[in-house]
């Protein structure tokens, strides 16, 4: 069966570290707990509208060709996040889980002196890091990376990382929630520091990306796993493009319609449209002007 492209409603998942409310990007997230993250092509995300509506991304998984390969998400720390690390693929199968999780963020909002924490000082070792613990003396092992709107940050399995307060950052990443918690500033939660200490790389691709113009887009960053680009549409502009592989377009400012033949639909600001392999070429028209960008996961040739 053919699948066009699809909306899908987003998933809010309660954080110790999240926030009451996510204005402007959602007017009411249905609970009172603080919410930390909102799932945007989460298997449990429901289509909106057309005729898959109420049906889970997971659902929909036999009729794609299988499960869909990225997590995106919206995060909204209100507090820093746990200090923590992410096994690669072949860690995570040795412990067996499906996959690993790579992934990167990139900065939406930034207040003043915001930050994020990106892998291990030189030197440190995870002796170090374990002693750490009972000290609570983690953060000052790992590097403080200053970060601003625009900036997108590459997080390779294995690199120790955390993430500041004062963000909003559009992640991507491989479709996993595997996480080992090393160090939670106190906070009554399971820490997985063995587990953690054992998959820790103390080198690793981690760090800030340059992005590249491209004819018509912006390239924010291209890894094994993702691609994800940003497209600025002016007022009643158009734009044709094409996804090499399965993967979405999210909304960030403004309006838009996907269109493909027989299918029309609305893209809108903290929401994903999926739009399947092998669907072709896609029209976004923009009314008013809009921000997107598109998040693809690389078929392997």
């Amino acid at each position: 069966m053919e699948v066009s492209p699809f909306r899908l409603k987003p998933w809010f998942s309660p954080r110790p570290w999240g926030r009451k409310s996510l204005k402007p990007w959602y007017e009411d997230t249905g609970t009172t707990e603080l919410v930390g993250e909102a799932w945007l092509t989460g298997p449990q995300c429901v289509v909106e509208e057309g005729e898959l509506e109420g049906k889970t991304l997971a659902d929909l998984g036999s009729q794609m060709g299988g499960e869909f390969p990225l997590l995106v998400k919206l995060l909204f720390p209100n507090e820093k996040l746990s200090v923590q690390v992410h096994p690669d693929d072949a860690q995570a199968q040795a412990a067996g889980e499906t996959r690993g999780k790579t992934e990167c963020w990139y900065v939406l909002e930034a207040e003043p002196g915001a930050f994020v924490m990106l892998g291990l000082k030189p030197g440190v070792d995870a002796k170090m890091l374990e002693a750490s613990v009972a000290e609570n003396t983690m953060e000052d092992f790992v590097e403080k990376v200053p970060v601003s709107v625009g900036d997108m940050l590459f997080v390779d399995a294995g690199t120790v990382h955390a993430i500041g307060p004062g963000v909003v950052l559009l992640e991507t990443q491989q479709t996993s929630d595997v996480t080992y918690r090393l160090y939670d500033y106190g906070r009554p939660r399971e820490l997985h520091l063995e587990r953690g200490l054992k998959v820790i790389k103390q080198k690793t691709d981690a760090g800030k990306v340059a992005p590249k113009e491209m004819a018509g887009f912006t390239r924010l960053i291209e890894q094994k796993y993702f691609v994800v680009d940003r497209f600025e549409l002016a007022r009643m502009e158009e734009q044709s493009l094409t996804l090499d592989g399965p993967g979405c377009l999210v909304g960030l400012k403004g309006k838009a319609w996907v269109v493909t033949p027989g299918s029309e639909v609305e893209l809108e600001p903290g929401k994903a449209v999926v739009i399947p392999a092998g669907t072709g070429q896609v029209i976004v028209d923009a009314e008013d002007g809009a921000t997107f960008v598109r998040c693809v996961a690389p078929v392997e040739g």
